[in-house]
């Protein structure tokens, strides 16, 4: 793992994507038979917080979808119209070759085709991210989230995800982050580490971005839906110099942020303002809401790549 190669695999953000898009316009998924009710997606970290919002919004489309660990011992078993897809940026993650030994039919989603996982499955899905030569999964996990989506866009008639987009919304953050990341090395450097707080339909961003701050430059921290805050992390600002930052766009942001301001806590949002929070960063298409699904970690992730070079 490399501080500086994985600031460069940031920065190559946006070429990636624009040659996903390109990829996304084929339809890599139109091999798959008709008559699929049930999406059982098997992975591990980045992987299945990825397949978690993902599956939520199959649900919200009727269909049974579920993002199960892969390391988990129970699981839905094969049936006619079940999709089973493994999820492994590396393609040699132990715990979900196994859960998908379980199956005689999978469709594997990995960034190496020519890996393990992809060993017998009906369709392997290249997550086209290119090599992450920094040691972390970011790139990956953007594109993960992004063939997901293509899935659904098949699935359900939907239309395709904005990845053009939001590789326009990470190349102004990246050029920008002159602008706002001094502002978000401030206000999130504290003792007792950074949490990350996202509406359930985002969750992946909190849940990828308290990863990055782990991995990288190994602090403390740790994520939290929106609603949920106020049941099962409000406690923490009572005690702590509590620093957050929210990815705003649930129906219980001010809920949370009625407390975090109480309590004198400090919050930066990322993509649109909310009242109380200490410091906004937006960027372009910050409104919508798969761009910003899509785009929204950078702002960890380039946080977490300065305090761990600078170690």
């Amino acid at each position: 793992m490399n501080p500086d190669l994985f600031l460069a695999d940031l920065e190559a953000k946006p070429s990636a994507l624009e040659d996903l898009a390109a990829y996304l316009e084929t339809d890599p998924f139109q091999a798959l038979p008709d008559g699929i009710r049930r999406v059982v997606f098997l992975g591990m970290g980045s992987s299945r917080y990825a397949a978690n919002v993902a599956a939520l919004r199959l649900r919200a489309r009727g269909f049974d979808a579920y993002a199960e660990y892969g390391s988990a011992r129970a699981a839905f078993p094969q049936s006619e119209g079940t999709l089973v897809v493994p999820i492994s940026a590396t393609g040699g993650s132990l715990e979900t070759l196994d859960a998908a030994a379980r199956y005689s039919d999978v469709v594997a989603i990995t960034n190496r085709p020519g890996s393990k996982i992809a060993e017998g499955a009906r369709l392997v899905v290249p997550m086209m991210a290119g090599e992450e030569r920094g040691g972390v999964a970011c790139r990956t996990f953007q594109h993960t989230l992004a063939l997901l989506l293509a899935l659904e866009a098949h699935l359900t008639g939907a239309p395709l995800p904005p990845v053009r987009q939001a590789a326009e919304a990470t190349q102004d953050l990246l050029d920008r982050r002159g602008q706002w990341l001094d502002q978000a090395l401030d206000l999130l450097d504290g003792p007792h580490g950074v949490y990350t707080i996202a509406p359930a339909e985002r969750l992946s961003s909190a849940e990828q971005s308290a990863l990055m701050f782990r991995e990288g430059p190994r602090r403390q921290a740790d994520a939290c839906e929106s609603g949920d805050w106020s049941h099962v992390d409000v406690y923490l600002t009572k005690t702590y110099d509590y620093r957050a930052i929210l990815f705003p766009g649930s129906a219980y942001d001010a809920q949370a942020m009625d407390w975090i301001t109480q309590r004198g806590s400090t919050v930066l949002t990322v993509g649109a303002e909310v009242a109380g929070a200490k410091g906004a960063i937006r960027y372009l298409h910050d409104g919508a809401r798969d761009v910003a699904l899509l785009t929204e970690t950078l702002v960890a992730e380039l946080v977490a790549a300065h305090w761990w070079g600078a170690q």
